[in-house]
């Protein structure tokens, strides 16, 4: 239906009964009307006469104003149906309010929502006699393109308006940018975060993690995620693995600077990889810097940083983290047995000597656990506590480690505890009280560093080829168990693990030497006819 300009002498009269009769057409067709109106009088009597005939109101949309003529886009849904009414409406535009030096307009995608709206410039610069052409039957080649990008750009604006849930400007922006071309992108604002959370007092960390006084330039550069993340590692009390973080950044940029997320693709880590074995380091070493990375990326997708599709380098297909060769750290028993026995002469192998037997018989505590024991963890004949690697992950669901206390661990807190056993007092004289979290860490470093050295001398003394640190007390104590028959949910229980493929990675080289011995049962008979034979002869 087209309303003619007052101007014009021609005038379409169409009777009330024929217009009737198409619009119930297209009800039932559930199709789209265009209607083209000249002058705000006329616009207003078709939507009159549309509400009319629908019962119900309709959903218009302004589509590529030129000059006076205005197209509407109406849904029409049918009677039984309500019509889709869309949170926010976008539209395409020519910006007229400053002409550029080219005399032509920028062409900007308008999108509005509740009275407020926001404009997002396209990669199109056009004349208004141009951008009047988009209406047209035949435009020309090149406009006809310009028109289709529009209103493709359109469309998919259209299409995230109505399934957004939550409609804001931030999410809309976020995901029209994410893969379209025919958007320019918007100029960034330069940000200094000196410190990004207010909560956390960065001042005691700053010589021991530089990134925390770097400027980052964006929220694309993956030093501004470094940094967030390891902040937040560190209001848990977290220093492990924020050091870990670090040193990841670190490494990647010597390599390449602080890049951009888009810039770490498959090939830009293929190749940071041969840089870093070229380096000496092994792929076991590569492996848990980028496991960091990785775990960046997934922050930035989480914060909505960056898209997963756009961007995210690994996976199947993609870059696959190197991993190593799992190395044998359980000793035997009769290697253990030889450790108990021996009493070494110098002081430091004795007190490291103790500690390790008391981790080893403790399920395999590791040492800051060992460190960080007071007497109000023993309950008679038990010792409890929770494993501190773990104790933010299990917080909703805790998993307290049950110790029996046997006679050796007795005997080594006899030896060598703290002799007042006040309930808030440490088991061995090794942790102090009043330390912040830094200085524990060093602590707890040191004494690692302690024990390993002490137990070296042991195994020199005694033999022993294979080095024999806390991480092998735990593996032992675990390989012992199964080998003793003990069921995998049980030593899952007392090592405190909270998935049993944790467990299982312990003991799969326990399991590896069992399939060797149950394969060389199957042909025991052969061993079997060799002897008869030789009494034979």
């Amino acid at each position: 239906m087209r309303c003619a300009p007052d101007g014009n002498r021609t005038r379409t009269r169409v009777s009330a009964n024929r217009i009737l009769r198409i619009f119930q057409g297209l009800i039932r067709l559930n199709s789209t009307l265009s209607i083209l109106a000249y002058k705000p009088q006329y616009q207003a009597i078709v939507k009159i006469l549309l509400n009319f005939v629908f019962r119900e109101k309709c959903r218009f949309t302004l589509r590529l104003p030129a000059n006076d003529l205005q197209i509407f886009d109406v849904n029409v849904t049918g009677r039984k149906r309500k019509t889709k009414i869309m949170a926010a409406s976008p539209i395409i535009i020519l910006d007229k309010r400053r002409i550029k030096k080219t005399e032509t307009y920028p062409v900007k995608l308008r999108v509005t929502y509740k009275g407020i709206s926001r404009d997002f410039q396209t990669i199109y610069d056009m004349t208004e006699e141009d951008f009047n052409k988009c209406d047209a039957s035949h435009p020309g080649k090149e406009i006809r393109e310009i028109r289709d990008r529009l209103n493709t750009l359109r469309n998919r604006a259209e299409t995230l308006c109505s399934e957004m849930k939550g409609f804001t400007f931030e999410k809309f922006e976020f995901e029209i940018y994410g893969g379209n071309h025919c958007l320019k992108a918007r100029k960034k604002k330069q940000e200094n975060y000196e410190s990004l959370d207010s909560q956390l007092n960065i001042e005691p960390y700053k010589k021991r993690f530089s990134i925390l006084t770097e400027i980052h330039p964006d929220r694309d550069h993956i030093s501004y995620t470094y940094s967030q993340y390891i902040q937040n590692l560190l209001k848990q009390n977290r220093i492990g693995s924020a050091l870990k973080y670090q040193d990841s950044y670190n490494r990647l940029k010597k390599f390449g600077g602080n890049v951009t997320f888009e810039e770490i693709t498959v090939t830009y880590l293929v190749r940071f990889e041969h840089w870093m074995v070229e380096k000496g380091s092994s792929k076991s070493t590569v492996g848990v810097l980028l496991r960091s990375l990785r775990a960046v990326f997934n922050e930035a997708i989480d914060k909505k940083i960056i898209r997963r599709e756009d961007c995210y380098p690994f996976g199947r297909r993609r870059y696959m983290l190197p991993t190593s060769k799992k190395v044998k750290k359980a000793l035997p028993l009769h290697v253990v047995e030889k450790i108990f026995n021996h009493h070494p002469e110098m002081y430091k192998a004795r007190k490291a000597k103790a500690y390790w037997m008391f981790c080893y018989l403790g399920n395999g505590m590791n040492t800051k656990d060992m460190i960080h024991m007071k007497y109000k963890n023993i309950d008679g004949e038990y010792l409890t506590f929770e494993r501190s690697k773990t104790e933010h992950t299990t917080r909703g669901n805790p998993m307290p480690i049950t110790v029996y206390l046997s006679e050796p661990m007795q005997a080594i807190i006899n030896e060598w505890g703290n002799p007042g056993k006040d309930p808030d007092n440490y088991i061995f004289p090794l942790m102090r009280k009043g330390l912040n979290i830094l200085e524990q860490w060093d602590l707890c470093t040191m004494i690692r560093t302690y024990i390993n050295e002490g137990m070296e001398i042991i195994t020199k003394e005694l033999g022993i080829e294979q080095r024999v640190t806390n991480i092998v007390a735990r593996h032992t104590f675990s390989t012992v168990l199964k080998r003793s028959g003990v069921s995998t949910e049980f030593i899952q229980e007392s090592l405190g693990h909270t998935d049993k493929k944790t467990t299982e990675n312990y003991l799969d080289s326990f399991e590896k030497e069992m399939k060797k011995e149950v394969a060389g049962k199957l042909t025991a008979f052969q061993t079997t006819k060799v002897v008869k034979m030789r009494i034979v002869n």
